[in-house]
């Protein structure tokens, strides 16, 4: 079968371009939709920066390159498993295992040689950081398994999109667990939120093969709900940049974050999936904004 390119694809003449057989991988790893890896980057880089590594840009690099292999690792791993589910939905049909263009033993190929190149990144970190890194295996094979027991996956998957935080601060230091601690929850709850919206664009489909999902359990209360998610994240966040640092400059920092976080749900058209995933992909820059926000408070924290 053709590769096809679906429709939210970010760099649809670059990936046009491509052999079909390379397309094909491509796409199973999603290298032409980036939202995904900028959304399992920033957390790594947040961690890095408010625990005060800011002059540490080489590990930052070396955690964007591990954030593009592995969420392709990821979108391959959970492929495979969602193979059938995948095929009775129309945005995910298309998907080269799902549809045919890529068999499953090849797809097992290409999710090894993508772990190879994680591997790599890995060996690049503090053994701390190393640890935790290794830990996150369990919870990502976990993932796809969860929107058939569970109306809330997206929690799940922001236990696994945050740990990146996790590994960034463990690759700077050790001590002031409570403030990474509060960090991580904050990260989940985002992750939640933003991925709420992104469940929009399926609930129809979702509701006909009996997949859950919190945007089908908040049903009309989604835009509440996600208010509600994004409103946690901040008084998180908040509070471990006053746990490292007690000054409002530090919570003052914050607000441009804060701020996007309020647009995108008072701009949000619960019923519209093309402006549910712009709101997504509106995440990208908040990870940029949050960034900025930790860079100040850990260059000036305990």
């Amino acid at each position: 079968m053709a590769s096809e390119i679906v429709p939210d694809s970010e760099h649809r003449g670059l990936v046009a371009r491509l052999p079909e057989r390379i397309r094909a991988f491509a796409l199973l790893a999603r290298f032409d939709r980036p939202i995904g890896w900028w959304l399992l980057f920033w957390p790594c880089a947040w961690g890095v920066l408010l625990a005060g590594g800011d002059k540490r840009w080489g590990v930052i690099v070396w955690l964007l390159l591990g954030a593009i292999a592995m969420r392709g690792a990821g979108c391959v791993y959970n492929d495979i498993v969602d193979r059938d589910l995948d095929a009775q939905v129309a945005r995910t049909a298309a998907r080269p295992v799902a549809s045919g263009a890529v068999s499953v033993r090849a797809a097992w190929v290409w999710l090894f040689a993508l772990c190879l190149v994680g591997l790599v990144v890995l060996l690049q970190l503090r053994w701390p950081a190393q640890l935790v890194a290794l830990a996150s295996l369990a919870p990502v094979a976990a993932y796809p398994f969860m929107k058939r027991i569970t109306w809330w996956p997206q929690a799940w998957l922001g236990l696994v999109f945050s740990w990146g935080a996790l590994v960034g601060w463990s690759e700077v230091r050790s001590d002031n667990v409570d403030v990474l601690a509060a960090l991580y929850a904050g990260c989940i709850a985002w992750v939640v939120g933003y991925d709420t919206i992104y469940a929009l664009q399926d609930r129809e489909d979702d509701a006909l093969i009996g997949v859950r999902s919190s945007a089908r359990r908040l049903g009309a209360h989604v835009r509440s709900g996600v208010a509600a998610f994004y409103a946690a994240a901040v008084a998180l966040w908040g509070l471990a940049f006053w746990l490292l640092r007690e000054d409002w400059i530090a919570l003052i920092a914050l607000l441009p974050m804060a701020g996007h976080l309020a647009w995108q749900v008072a701009a949000l058209q619960s019923e519209d999936g093309g402006d549910a995933l712009a709101k997504f992909r509106a995440n990208r820059f908040a990870g940029l904004l949050m960034a900025a926000a930790c860079y100040v408070v850990g260059t000036t924290g305990g």
